[in-house]
């Protein structure tokens, strides 16, 4: 059956791989992308690339594309990752320690995890927050 996106390397590509596989001085991403391109270059189905690279068949297949689209720097270059946004903007973080050193609501000694969180959820500052991002905030600054 013949491929969609077949790889062929040119033999500085092949070269450059090659090198990059043997240093092993690069993260272990990017060897085993270049595992990838090297074996699927020799003919290899993408099932036993997978299996011999214990990677999934998807993420053979997503290598296998990127080559053909963009190029080699591309295909070996790790993207950024975005990760999760943060829960509280810099205007809320700055309330939140505000409300922690005003005084504690009436019929409290101090201010709680918890509470601090529920006047946030309370005042509409957030949608939702737990007393571990509270915590985790108020250690960060102190």
């Amino acid at each position: 059956m013949s491929k969609k996106y077949e790889i062929n390397l040119s033999e500085e590509q092949r070269q450059e791989l090659l090198d990059l596989v043997k240093k092993g001085s690069a993260k272990a991403r990017t060897i085993r992308r270049a595992h990838t391109l090297l074996m699927a270059a020799d003919g290899k189905t993408d099932e036993i690339i997978a299996e011999t690279l214990h990677i999934s068949v998807a993420t053979v297949e997503r290598t296998r594309k990127q080559f053909c689209c963009e190029n080699l720097e591309a295909t070996l270059k790790e993207k950024k990752r975005p990760g999760k946004p943060r829960k509280l903007t810099n205007f809320a973080e700055a309330y939140l320690i505000a409300t922690t050193c005003s005084d504690a609501p009436a019929g409290s000694t101090r201010w709680t995890l918890r509470m601090l969180a529920n006047q946030l959820v309370s005042l509409e500052i957030v949608d939702s927050l737990s007393k571990s991002t509270v915590g985790r905030i108020l250690k960060k600054t102190s």
